[in-house]
């Protein structure tokens, strides 16, 4: 092929669907491969890549393996976190974040190698497919992505196989059948979907659950932790100082532990179906719930209430695969001004499933309690203004009156 890219960056993953991509590379263009896999806090060993990307004839230097773990917990899960960012009302994003991360370290890869295209392992039917080509494009608009399930002939598990016991590459027992479901894990969430999880109808099996234990099966005692942040980033917990990385994993200890973060949710996919995820997001769902309390206090109601109208769309930005879109930037230039008091602590309660603030306090707490008591307030709130108040936000509603009860 006149146009068949001569270096390819894949994101590869050591299993067996991009062990198949990394073959197919290299039998359809005839290109060198280079191959990265990215620790994102997936729960992995990750070296077994390394050893099976070398049985596939790379080159030791074209092999990265790369701990991004701090990166993407402070570049991209922070600053979706600073947004309280939830996509249609339930789910915190956990796959569509990482996307964005991966993409620009194929870019940076395809750059440093003098390579000319990227690939990825996605499917022609998903959400990430968008994710990565729009984040690639975005960084380098004269990269060429490689979607190879968009392409190949290779269109059943049965030919799957075939190709890769043609090819030497080797197949775990378990892989001959079908899985039954898919799974995509980072340090932020579990994502399960497909096969038996296909009738939104039926219940989830339990199996399906990796990172929380089942809520009737959590400690029959409520657990208390503190967690501190600066200008919106949770940064101790319990007045232990922690990087973001390590601070996220401690939080999924606590979540899991107590059966937080699960969700069963049929969301709508930017390509248009409707698709039943299974979401395990217990750090997340516990820090959310932290960072909407201490703003409770630290930010005013003009700020938050605009945050709040402008958060589905800043959600529907990530989810869509818009992370670096001059829109999302304008936003989080917004949502970031309006952390700039969002530091103090909470107290949080644990406890079957449900986590909630029961406790919160700052420097910066615009929280009067002289204003709000019910006591003598000793003249800091003239509860006389309020009258006036009130009657002129009414004239707009008395004139409305008035109007209709004439023309009736």
């Amino acid at each position: 092929m006149s146009d068949a890219p001569k270096k390819v960056v894949l994101a590869y993953s050591g299993g067996l669907d991009t062990s198949i991509i990394l073959k197919w590379l290299q039998t359809e263009y005839g290109c060198e491969v280079i191959t990265f896999t990215a620790d994102l806090g997936q729960g992995e060993e990750l070296e077994p890549a390394r050893a099976k990307a070398e049985l596939l004839g790379i080159k030791p230097e074209n092999i990265h393996i790369e701990d991004v773990r701090e990166e993407f917990v402070r570049d991209y899960v922070f600053p979706m976190f600073r947004a309280n960012a939830v996509y249609e009302g339930q789910y915190l994003l956990g796959t569509s974040i990482a996307r964005p991360l991966i993409a620009k370290r194929l870019v940076e890869l395809a750059q440093q190698h003098g390579a000319d295209a990227v690939a990825h392992g996605a499917t022609g039917k998903g959400n990430d497919q968008v994710r990565f080509e729009l984040s690639a494009y975005a960084l380098d608009p004269s990269i060429k992505v490689i979607a190879p399930w968009r392409i190949w002939d290779l269109t059943s598990r049965t030919k799957l196989i075939e190709f890769a016991e043609k090819n030497q590459i080797p197949i775990a027992k378990d892989k001959r059948g079908e899985a039954p479901f898919s799974v995509d894990a980072n340090l932020l969430h579990t994502s399960s979907e497909g096969k038996a999880l296909e009738n939104p109808a039926e219940q989830a099996p339990e199996y399906v659950y990796q990172r929380t234990v089942s809520p009737e099966d959590a400690p029959d005692q409520p657990e208390y932790i503190e967690v501190t942040f600066e200008r919106g980033d949770a940064v101790a917990i319990n007045g232990e100082a922690m990087s973001p990385a390590t601070l996220l994993t401690a939080l999924n200890d606590y979540g899991g532990r107590h059966g937080i973060g699960r969700l069963d949710f049929v969301e709508n996919r930017f390509v248009g179906m409707k698709s039943r995820g299974i979401y395990e997001t217990p750090g997340g769902t516990v820090l959310l719930e932290a960072h909407r309390g201490i703003e409770q206090i630290t930010l005013d109601s003009g700020s938050g209430h605009l945050k709040d109208s402008l958060m589905p769309r800043y959600a529907e930005l990530i989810y869509n695969g818009f992370w670096f879109s001059p829109e999302r930037e304008m936003l989080q230039a917004l949502i970031d001004k309006s952390q700039d008091y969002v530091s103090g602590t909470v107290r949080l309660k644990l406890y079957k499933g449900s986590v909630s603030c029961v406790g919160r306090w700052s420097d910066m707490s615009l929280y009067s309690e002289a204003h709000v008591t019910f006591e003598e307030d000793a003249g800091a709130y003239d509860q006389k203004d309020a009258a006036g108040f009130i009657k002129l936000n009414a004239l707009r509603l008395k004139l409305i009156g008035n109007r209709n009860a004439r023309v009736k």
